[in-house]
């Protein structure tokens, strides 16, 4: 593997695959007429969202051996994303996204995965631990919990990382995605035990932690082990609580919404920066805010991913507004 020795600042695992998007607004997909194609899943998009910040990124992840997987590459080498890790599994068509637009907060998701994703086929004793280690940052979600070979292969890389650096868990809950849905606690109690950080909203939260009160899921996760919870409230804002009594309480950026669905990995993406730059957690989860906001005001996600001068411009404007 070229370059092994390389330390990123940044390693994500999980998701990737193509979003389609509807360019029409308010209506079905059963009368969308036209729609565009980009880089999608959320282990894909945080990587985006820390290389347009200025990160050293990669990702681990699989696509299917076919042309989508093939435009996947090309994406995520225009991004400024390594792509090493990205291999081909030959059985599984690359998964595919639809979904439909209503602002400001209804944004249903259609997921192709079956028979299933390539990314659930990542093996441990094909990962790069030397690499996992290495990274200044490793972030994980749970969809890699929700099946073999993956589950295997995420909690073999956080044990490996055995609390060095910074080791992010997304909670990223997605119940379709789970053979059954019951089974995710125990799985997500185990990966919390090799976690620095947790982030999540409302239910992903009650998955991981049994309560659904921002403060308390706060709580809950700190005492799960990691060091910094950040619990995302949607129109309520974000709580952020770190093990050493710090607490954030940060208000949304308000924008005009057009598409949420990726504003969770802008903010992901501009959490590794902020917690790269040895930021205070205010400064962080303020930053983190914003470039979820700006992501949220425009129609992709891994494309719409904001630059520094894009997030500082709207945290101004949002300062000298309030």
């Amino acid at each position: 593997m070229a370059d092994s020795a390389r330390r990123f600042d940044l390693i994500t695992m999980g998701r990737i695959g193509v979003d389609l998007y509807p360019l029409q607004t308010g209506v079905s997909l059963a009368e969308v007429r036209t729609f565009g194609k980009f880089l999608g899943g959320s282990a894909a998009n945080v990587a985006v969202a820390a290389a347009r910040l200025g990160r050293d990124a990669a990702v681990i992840s699989r696509t299917g051996d076919d042309p989508f997987g093939t435009y996947l590459h090309q994406a995520l080498a225009r991004f400024g994303v390594d792509d090493r890790w990205v291999t081909p599994v030959g059985a599984y068509p690359t998964p595919v996204t639809f979904c439909e637009l209503f602002p400001p907060d209804d944004f249903p998701l259609y997921f192709y995965r079956l028979p299933k994703a390539p990314d659930l086929e990542i093996h441990a004793h094909e990962l790069d631990l030397d690499a996992i280690r290495a990274a200044r940052v490793f972030w994980v979600t749970g969809t890699g919990l929700s099946e073999q070979p993956s589950r295997s292969a995420t909690l073999a890389a956080l044990a490996a990382r055995a609390g060095a650096g910074v080791t992010v868990f997304d909670l990223d809950w997605r119940p379709m995605f789970w053979p059954d849905p019951g089974t995710a606690r125990p799985h997500y109690a185990e990966a919390l035990r090799h976690t620095t950080v947790a982030v999540g909203n409302l239910d992903e939260c009650e998955i991981a932690t049994g309560v659904r009160e921002p403060l308390a899921c706060a709580e809950a996760l700190l005492a799960a082990g990691v060091e910094l919870a950040v619990v995302k409230q949607g129109p309520h804002g974000v709580l952020a609580v770190h093990r050493d009594g710090t607490a954030v309480r940060a208000r949304p950026v308000p924008v005009e919404v057009v598409n949420g669905l990726g504003a969770g990995d802008a903010f992901g993406g501009a959490l590794v920066h902020g917690l790269l730059s040895d930021w205070d957690l205010e400064r962080t989860v303020r930053y983190a805010n914003a470039a979820g906001a700006l992501v949220a005001s425009r129609l992709a996600c891994s494309a719409a991913m904001p630059t520094p001068d894009e997030v500082d411009t709207l945290l101004a404007t949002d300062g000298a507004a309030s």
